[in-house]
């Protein structure tokens, strides 16, 4: 592994499903092996006009309170995936716009995405959620896609 390649970290989207609880315990466990920062994303995936609309004076409060309901899910889904001792150098961002987007987006200065297989949405007889095939597709770097099983790495 190259300089370059050690200071990108490894990216994981986090949306609180069980799914993302077992990506988030792996690539906390990859980025260690790797010798990388573990960046936690999760998205408020609002739809664009709702944003601005919202962003004038006292509405702040409105994206301020979904920013916080944001952070709380991925502090709550780091005390799920590492209920011991969370790892070193690790960084925590709530981003919005829609999750497929933003996540591909952020994918360029990774060295590896991981995402659940599914998330929230996930309909059961499907192999991938939504988010995970737009991230398998078109991912600007390697994309780990990981199951509720996945415990055991």
């Amino acid at each position: 592994m190259n300089a370059e390649t050690a200071a990108k970290p490894v990216i994981v989207g986090v949306d609180g499903s069980e799914y993302s609880s077992a990506a988030l315990r792996y690539a906390g466990k990859l980025a260690a092996r790797l010798g990388t920062r573990l960046e936690v994303i999760t998205c408020v995936g609002m739809p664009v006009y709702l944003v601005t609309s919202r962003l004038e004076g006292a509405d702040r409060q409105f994206t301020a309170r979904l920013e916080d309901a944001a952070e709380r899910l991925v502090e709550d889904a780091l005390g799920r995936a590492f209920p011991g001792e969370r790892p070193e150098n690790v960084d925590v961002s709530v981003k919005f716009g829609p999750p497929a987007k933003v996540l591909v987006d952020e994918s360029r200065r990774a060295q590896m995405l991981v995402v659940g297989r599914h998330g929230e949405g996930g309909l059961l007889k499907q192999s991938m959620g939504s988010v995970t095939k737009a991230c398998a597709a078109h991912s600007a770097c390697p994309v780990l896609l990981v199951g509720p099983e996945a415990d055991a790495v």
